[in-house]
């Protein structure tokens, strides 16, 4: 039983530091490139881009996108983590066993929704803007 805390212990240490990592490093992109198009290096193709009324609008749902997909992977975690304590805490209880399953499964299937979703979001932006 010892051995399964730990287990547990590594995961949502993994967890946490992944997503206080994550979170900086999904933002930087679009900070660091205002910065440079601010302070006058305004000759790339990404600053070209970004100006105007259409530019902030894809900014804008390119932020929000990486938002929400943020927020899902935390929820995802969270969510894998709970489960996985349902499922070392349910005794040999075969209905317990199952609706931890089923948590850790439907988590996953979020996240693969959330991805598809993300990819759907970016091409539309793309093509049609």
């Amino acid at each position: 039983m010892r051995r399964i805390y730990t287990i547990l212990l590594a995961i949502a240490s993994f967890a946490a530091l992944t997503t206080v990592y994550a979170a900086p490093a999904a933002f930087a992109e679009t900070s660091v490139l205002g910065d440079a198009c601010n302070k006058g290096n305004n000759n790339s193709v990404i600053c070209k881009q970004s100006s105007g009324a259409e530019g902030k609008t894809k900014k804008f749902v390119a932020d929000l996108t990486n938002l929400l997909l943020f927020a899902i992977g935390v929820i995802t975690i969270i969510m894998i983590i709970i489960g996985g304590i349902r499922y070392t805490t349910s005794n040999g209880d075969s209905s317990q066993i199952s609706s931890a399953k089923n948590t850790i499964l439907y988590a996953v299937i979020g996240l693969v929704i959330a991805f598809m979703a993300y990819g759907i979001v970016n091409y539309v932006v793309n093509e049609f803007s």
